[in-house]
C-alpha cells in the first residue's frame, strides 16, 4: 500500500472511530454527580476522588464494560474540595451539591435539629449511601505544655478546628463531657495544616482533628517529638460513648508509637433524598463491586475499611432507597 492511501484509510478509521464514540456519547445521556469532601489535605478528598474515578461511566472506558464495575451509563462524578462536614450537610440537604461525606455524630445532630442546627432546622433532605470507615478524634498537645488530661487544657491555646468544623463539632461534645468550659480555653480557630505550622513554632498548646489514620503532618509532629496525642480515656470516656451512639471507643496508632485510647466517628456517604433510586442503586452496587477493592483501599488506609458488613450499620439518617435495595439484594445472596 503507498503513503498516500495508508495515511487516508489512517485518517478514514480515526474518523469512524470519532464518529462511533460520538454516536456513543450521543445516545447516552450525560449524568454529572458531585461528592463534596473536605480540604485537600484531609481524607474525605483523596477517598472521594477515588470514588469518583471509579465509579464514573464516560462513553468508550473499557474498564466500565464489566458488569457493574461502574455506575450506571453516562455518569460522570467529581470530587470537589469543600468546608468539610457541616458545609457538606448544608448543601446536600439545600441542594447545592447531590452527594457529600461527612461525620456520623454530626448527621445525627442534623436530622434532629439539635446541637449547631437549632437555628438551622432539621436537615430533613439527608439520606445515606454508605458508612465507609472509622475516623479517630486526634488530641494532639505540644510536648512542652504540660497538659496530660483533657482537663490540663484550661488556660491553654487551643483550637478545636475552624468555625462550623466537623472536628470543632466533636472536640465540644468530649470537652462537655469533661466538664471544660470553651470560655476556660485561649481558642485559635485553625484547619489540621494550620494548626501543625503553628505548632511547630510553639504558639499552639493543643488541637482537636478528627480524620483517619494517618492525619497528613500529625505524624511528622509525633517522630520529631513536638507533640504527644493525648489520651481520651476513664469514665468519662465510657459514659460519652453510652450517650452519643455515633462516637465509639477506639485507639489510635502510628508507626513508632504507643496506642493511644480515643474515641472515633464515621464517615459517611450522603445524598439528598431526591437523587433517583435506580441512580443511588447503581452507584452503590458499583462502590462494593470486588474489582474496585484494591484502587479504593490505595486512595487511603482509612478506605481499607470501607466494606459491605459495616456499610448499612445503624446509620444516623435513613438509607436513601436506592442504597437500601441494594443491601436488601447483597444480603439475599449472601444467604444462597
Amino acid at each position: 500500500m503507498s503513503r498516500r492511501p495508508a495515511a487516508l484509510y489512517a485518517f478514514a478509521t480515526v474518523v469512524v472511530l470519532a464518529l462511533s464514540a460520538a454516536a456513543v456519547s450521543a445516545d447516552t445521556p450525560r449524568i454529572s454527580f458531585q461528592i463534596a469532601t473536605g480540604s485537600t489535605t484531609g481524607t474525605f478528598f483523596p477517598v472521594g476522588e477515588a470514588i469518583a474515578g471509579l465509579i464514573s461511566h464516560p462513553p468508550g472506558v473499557n474498564r466500565c464494560e464489566t458488569a457493574n464495575v461502574c455506575g450506571p451509563a453516562g455518569l460522570i462524578v467529581s470530587a470537589r474540595t469543600s468546608g468539610g462536614t457541616m458545609d457538606n450537610l448544608l448543601s446536600v440537604n439545600d441542594g447545592g451539591v447531590e452527594s457529600g461525606l461527612a461525620q456520623s455524630d454530626v448527621i445525627a445532630a442534623a436530622v434532629k435539629g439539635t446541637g449547631p442546627f437549632k437555628a438551622k432546622g432539621k436537615q430533613s433532605h439527608v439520606r445515606v449511601i454508605a458508612s465507609l470507615f472509622s475516623e479517630e478524634m486526634h488530641l494532639v498537645v505540644r510536648a512542652k505544655a504540660n497538659i496530660k488530661t483533657v482537663s490540663d487544657l484550661r488556660g491553654k491555646r487551643v483550637s478545636l478546628g475552624l468555625p462550623e468544623s466537623g472536628s470543632g463539632f466533636t472536640a465540644r461534645e468530649i470537652l462537655t463531657a469533661y466538664r471544660v468550659p470553651e470560655s476556660r480555653l485561649k481558642l485559635v480557630p485553625l484547619d489540621t495544616p494550620g494548626a501543625i505550622a503553628l505548632m511547630k513554632e510553639g504558639k499552639l498548646d493543643a488541637f482537636f482533628a478528627v480524620g483517619g489514620v494517618p492525619i497528613q503532618g500529625v505524624g511528622d509532629l509525633l517522630t520529631s517529638r513536638v507533640a504527644t496525642l493525648l489520651p481520651i480515656t476513664g469514665p468519662v470516656r465510657d459514659r460519652l460513648a453510652k450517650r452519643e451512639p455515633s462516637l465509639e471507643l477506639a485507639t489510635i496508632t502510628y508507626p513508632g508509637q504507643d496506642p493511644v485510647p480515643t474515641v472515633s466517628t464515621r464517615a459517611l456517604w450522603i445524598v439528598r433524598d431526591s437523587v433517583p433510586d435506580n441512580l443511588v442503586y447503581g452507584i452503590t452496587r458499583a462502590l462494593f463491586n470486588p474489582a474496585n477493592r484494591n484502587a479504593l483501599s490505595a486512595s487511603h488506609p482509612s478506605a481499607r475499611e470501607i466494606g459491605l458488613n459495616t456499610a448499612a450499620l445503624m446509620p444516623p439518617a435513613a438509607l436513601h432507597p436506592g442504597a437500601a435495595r441494594f443491601y436488601a439484594e447483597a444480603a439475599r445472596a449472601a444467604q444462597r
